[in-house]
């Protein structure tokens, strides 16, 4: 029994090995990850690198709407708050809504493609159908009628950017799941006495989650981009400080008017940069999980 789990895990390993090999090879994928691991530790540090009253509008450092200099270097917001600490701050919560939002949507689109690309009949074209529905509606429409329409806190925004964004999933795993089963040795699982279940989690599973796994690299960028667009509408959670929000306030502010440019510059290329690196990324796994892509290293 150890021998077959060391054996297990030493494959692991070895595919693990291979796949870096690989995407290391992809230039614009290593510049997308090395954005990401950056901006993901000023994340994790914000209370060190920010210090925790940031926000506190009473006790704010500076003037209002101070341009860059020594003390704030990318200038202070309406209440005088020093923009480097919210934008630190920002990122926690935009990362985590996208990473949250992207999970949730990619869980529910691989349940839905894995159940019907496996049963099909009735229960594929019922699913299916809806899977429709959710398509031809634009899904910030639905994102923004959810987040009005429910309680405005972060998880409002996950839900709603979540539930709303699954349909691309669900026809990409569920054509996937047809292509597995085709195979023979699921034919020999049945045969075998393999119900249901065990097909799916154990057969189906494994051969699509390199395509689910892109997926998500792809969606975050998307649900981080929706998530400041419903900020930026006051759609979001207006307790935290979120870059969308950011973008939010100074249009409220009229930063856009008077020309104050170093309110709105820091916080719409963080978003950018932050949505372009998931997008390098998950396009190296692609490549990298399905070399017949061609894409360009």
């Amino acid at each position: 029994m150890t021998s077959s789990s060391s054996l297990i895990w030493a494959r692991r390993r070895d595919s693990v090995a291979r796949f870096w090999g690989s995407y290391r090879t992809h230039r614009a994928g290593l510049f997308g990850l090395g954005a990401l691991v950056l901006i993901g530790l000023v994340a994790v540090g914000a209370p060190l690198i920010a210090g925790g009253d940031v926000q506190s509008v009473t006790n704010a450092p500076g003037s209002a709407l101070e341009r860059p200099s020594g003390e704030f270097p990318l200038g202070t917001d309406q209440f005088g708050r020093s923009l480097v600490g919210l934008m630190v701050w920002g990122a926690r919560i935009s990362l985590t809504v996208g990473l949250l939002a992207a999970g949730l949507s990619v869980a529910i689109g691989t349940l839905v493609g894995i159940i019907s690309g496996h049963y099909g009949g009735w229960l594929s074209t019922v699913l299916m159908r809806v899977t429709d529905w959710f398509l031809v509606m634009p899904a910030l429409v639905l994102a923004i009628v959810l987040a009005t329409v429910m309680s405005r806190n972060i998880w409002t925004v996950i839900i709603a950017i979540g539930v709303t964004s699954w349909p691309t999933t669900a026809r990409l795993v569920r054509a996937q799941t047809i292509a597995v089963e085709s195979r023979p040795y699921i034919e020999r699982a049945k045969a075998l006495g393999g119900g249901h279940g065990h097909i799916m989690s154990r057969h189906v599973l494994p051969n699509v989650m390199p395509l689910v796994l892109a997926q998500t690299t792809l969606g975050i960028s998307s649900a981080i981009l929706t998530e400041a667009t419903l900020a930026f509408l006051g759609l979001g959670d207006p307790t935290v400080v979120s870059w969308g929000g950011m973008l939010q306030d100074a249009r409220e502010a009229g930063a856009v008017s008077s020309g104050h440019w170093w309110y709105l510059a820091p916080p719409g290329i963080a978003i950018a940069l932050v949505a372009l690196a998931f997008t390098l990324c998950g396009r190296a796994i692609e490549t990298v999980l399905n070399p017949k892509l061609g894409v360009s290293r």
